[in-house]
């Protein structure tokens, strides 16, 4: 199999989210059948639950977008990125979809893949209303077209405002 251009989303608010990423990263890089490229600057937002929850407000995420080579097919990464998520002390909860975490990674893009399972949906199912998966993949990739001809860039100027902030002091080179 050829190697094809994918991107995950890497999201933390929890156990020192910005040490999570980097952790993250270093994980990616050592992928097996893949090829890191690249990572965006680190990001801040508010969590997407609050405030339509009557819960305490949770801690702010830290997010990012990664760009890698894989030869890795779809579901074969999920069980990867999976894996790097329980190594880093991630805990399912299956009854709160939105809860806290530890780390979340998300297949964003697999090359022009379309999966639609239970399991894995390509292109994430919601990454068109995120300003916190949008900003950095169109650091990533300057003017972004989903396939059905929309581009990132005007999805973003119409995304909820989750108080979005770049990090400064991101590390480009872990």
């Amino acid at each position: 199999m050829q190697s094809l251009i994918c991107f995950i989303g890497l999201g933390s608010n929890q156990h020192d989210p910005k040490l999570q990423l980097e952790n993250a990263i270093k994980a990616l890089i050592d992928l097996p059948k893949s090829r890191f490229i690249a990572h965006s600057n680190f990001y801040q937002s508010s969590p997407l639950a609050y405030p339509n929850s009557n819960q305490e407000k949770p801690a702010d995420y830290l997010n990012a977008v990664v760009k890698m080579e894989t030869r890795l097919l779809p579901f074969e990464l999920l069980r990867q990125l999976q894996q790097i998520e329980l190594t880093q002390g991630r805990i399912r909860e299956s009854d709160n979809r939105w809860a806290s975490r530890t780390l979340d990674l998300d297949i964003l893009l697999y090359a022009d893949t379309v999966i639609q399972t239970q399991q894995l949906i390509i292109p994430h199912y919601a990454m068109r209303q995120r300003d916190f998966v949008l900003k950095p993949l169109l650091e990533m990739v300057k003017e972004y077209i989903f396939q059905d001809g929309v581009q990132a860039s005007d999805l973003l100027q119409q995304c909820n405002n989750n108080n979005l902030k770049k990090l400064e002091g991101t590390s480009k080179n872990l």
